[in-house]
């Protein structure tokens, strides 16, 4: 039996002749791919994708690691009061102490501290710049939430605080603000801040508000400590 004979055999069931080339076998449906061709766009987009997830998964991973960072650094802390502090003097008189346990209560009712204080500090060059300061030691999970409660609570012993804003905490960290507010004396700045461990608030009459700022920063550094 010839080639020729071979070559031009068809199956009994009719089917079409079969094709001998010199192309490779391909199987399925796939297309030859060309070396100059770019990726294809869905196995782009794919590893595009991923790595968006990626990136998503270890800035969450920081953002976190930082948060729980904050928080062990700051979480205990302690404050004192001290006689002397940032240039003024602890007034222990029995009109201070009565003030200053006044505002010690009012704070305790609004917020669960684990100790708290109150202090009324004058200014040896004029009485009328007392600073009143108050506040406690606590672990704060949203310490910039309770110290506007801190705020809160002033606004309902004598009015609201004004122009209320953000300031620099100092090194200590954390969050402090400052505003004003009217009183019988005339209008005084007010300022406090808030860290994952302690919430304190200052009056400062006859002050302004970024004089007020500045002592309160300067008081934090003299009377905030941590373990």
């Amino acid at each position: 039996m010839s080639d020729a004979h071979l070559s031009a055999r068809r199956f009994d069931e009719g089917n079409s002749p079969v094709e001998l080339t010199d192309e490779p076998i391909e199987l399925g449906d796939r297309e030859p791919i060309d070396d100059d061709d770019p990726p294809r766009t869905g196995f782009r987009r794919r590893r595009l994708v991923l790595g968006a997830l990626a990136v998503v998964a270890l800035v969450g991973v920081g953002t976190l690691g930082t948060w729980a960072w904050r928080i062990a650094q700051q979480k205990d802390a302690r404050i004192a009061t001290p006689e002397q502090v940032a240039g003024l003097r602890l007034d222990s008189s029995d009109r201070a102490a009565g003030t200053a346990d006044y505002l010690r209560s009012g704070l305790s009712a609004d917020i669960s501290l684990d100790s708290s204080f109150g202090a009324v500090y004058q200014d040896p060059a004029d009485t009328r710049r007392s600073v009143l300061i108050f506040g406690g030691t606590t672990l704060l999970w949203q310490p910039e939430r309770d110290l506007e409660s801190l705020f809160e609570l002033m606004a309902d012993e004598t009015a609201a605080v004004s122009g209320l804003r953000s300031v620099s905490p100092g090194p200590l960290g954390g969050v402090m603000k400052c505003g004003s507010t009217g009183g019988e004396g005339g209008d005084f700045a007010v300022c406090g801040w808030a860290d994952h461990g302690s919430v304190v608030l200052a009056m400062f009459p006859a002050r302004s508000v970024d004089e007020s700022a500045g002592l309160l920063r300067q008081i934090r550094g003299n009377v905030q400590t941590r373990h």
